[in-house]
């Protein structure tokens, strides 16, 4: 099954993995919509992974991904929008699995931390594993349930003792 649309943002310090990643996404005719800024001019990733995470959030794409030096900051920022599952991978399993188990819809890379060859695994992998469903949704349940508190302002003051 395709992904669909991508979007993809990077700061600075994924810049050129970026550019290595929209290449292969061209050559596989897969649609993405760069977000990202387009040198290596120091920039703050926050600015850019929110409008990837908030896209996602707000079901307007359904995956992005998302390259800083270590994928860290991105990733950080990414899950604190409801309904992301960000994931910063630094190996094929970890994509393979955070697809089939998480239904991960946001892909976090380290452009400083990640070869171009282990990169490019980790996106195929990611593109095309399917999420398996099953037990796992058990577990994405309780997110989204964790969420609805965290999101809801009356609940989340009793959770803090604020009332």
């Amino acid at each position: 099954m395709e992904p669909g649309e991508i979007w993809i943002a990077n700061d600075h310090g994924g810049y050129k993995l970026k550019l290595l990643i929209t290449d292969y996404l061209s050559e596989k005719g897969i649609p993405f919509k760069n977000i990202g800024c387009d040198s290596e001019e120091i920039v703050r990733y926050p600015h850019y992974a929110a409008i990837v995470a908030g896209a996602v959030s707000r079901h307007v794409i359904n995956r992005g991904i998302l390259i800083c030096s270590t994928g860290i900051g991105m990733s950080i920022i990414a899950n604190k929008f409801k309904g992301v599952r960000a994931s910063l991978c630094t190996g094929t399993y970890m994509a393979k699995m955070t697809r089939l188990h998480n239904d991960s819809n946001i892909l976090c890379l380290g452009g400083k931390i990640t070869g171009d060859f282990e990169a490019l695994d980790i996106l195929e992998t990611w593109l095309y594993t399917e999420f398996e469903g099953g037990r796992h949704c058990i577990s994405l349940g309780l997110i989204e349930e964790a969420e609805e508190v965290i999101c809801n302002p009356k609940i989340s003051k009793i959770w803090k003792n604020e009332l």
